[in-house]
């Protein structure tokens, strides 16, 4: 798996054009919104975003730009992971659900020090991933995944708690997103 295979995972899921009145993202298209697309140069009708825009804005803003594909060169799952997560919550917010998980398993710093939750991936955290990862292997993959699912988690019912639009949303989100 690639990066590439993950956007089209990303694509396939999150389908065509829609413009839902609860969804404050307004109208969409493969899951990019309008500011987004605005933000990055598409002027044209959301309904006719091409593929490619789609694509390019994917790998920019949710893979290399946040550090991601650096992450993915230690641990495939956790990069793929804080792709998705940052694409439907914000790269900050899944970068800081890292940094939260990361300083949460280091055992009260005897493993690596706590990093400042400043929600980039920075020289630090991959540091301190790389850290975790030398001390709990590929095992410890697993348990820093069920950890960032587990903040994700937290995240949409709280959403959905202090918006009851978001309802609408929730049972998709848990299902599409997590695990």
């Amino acid at each position: 798996m690639d990066i590439h295979d993950l956007i089209e995972e990303v694509i396939a899921r999150e389908g065509g054009y829609s413009d839902h009145p609860a969804d404050r993202g307004g109208p969409t298209n493969m899951g990019i919104t309008l500011k987004v697309a605005r933000a990055n140069g598409y002027m044209g009708d959301m309904k006719l975003l091409p593929r490619s825009v789609a694509e390019a804005i994917y790998r920019r803003l949710y893979w290399e730009r946040p550090g991601y594909a650096f992450i993915a060169e230690m641990s495939w799952p956790i990069a793929a992971e804080l792709f998705d997560t940052g694409i439907n919550m914000g790269v900050a917010t899944a970068t800081g659900f890292l940094q939260r998980a990361l300083n949460a398993l280091n055992r009260n710093q005897k493993d690596y020090p706590d990093l400042k939750v400043d929600r980039q991936a920075g020289a630090r955290t991959f540091a301190a991933l790389t850290a975790f990862r030398a001390l709990r292997g590929a095992s410890g993959d697993k348990i820093l995944l069920k950890a960032l699912e587990a903040l994700q988690g937290e995240r949409y019912v709280a959403l959905a708690e202090q918006r009851p639009a978001n309802e609408a949303f929730l049972y998709g989100w848990l299902a599409n997103r997590i695990g």
